[in-house]
């Protein structure tokens, strides 16, 4: 099967959608995907959070120890059908909220369709 460069792009959403189609994975069925964000406070990762729970969104709360300079972590669970769109439009919508809390973007996690 060729690959179809609007619905897999040539990145790390696209490929990792590319393989999950490949392996057989029905992406049109709804799934809870992780997104986090790292926070250089505590404070900042809940003024984020806050602002995802105001949302309706699922998320944790957690340290992050891997980096000292962005110890805390936020990662919200979305349920969306694995689609480029949804995905990198979430993605941005994140990375934007995020910016002016000093949020960055640490990636994603895509689980098994139910």
């Amino acid at each position: 099967m060729n690959r179809d460069e609007v619905l897999f792009p040539e990145d790390e959403i696209g490929n990792t959608l590319w393989q999950m189609q490949q392996s057989g994975e029905d992406l049109t069925i709804e799934r809870e995907i992780e997104f986090s964000v790292l926070f250089p406070t505590q404070a900042l990762a809940l003024q984020f959070g806050q602002l995802l729970l105001e949302n309706n969104q699922k998320l944790s709360f957690t340290p992050f120890e891997a980096n000292e300079s962005l110890p805390w972590e936020i990662t919200a669970y979305p349920c969306m059908p694995a689609s480029y769109i949804n995905i990198s439009g979430y993605r941005e919508l994140l990375e934007t909220s995020a910016a002016p809390l000093k949020g960055q973007f640490d990636g994603m996690y895509f689980t098994a369709a139910k």
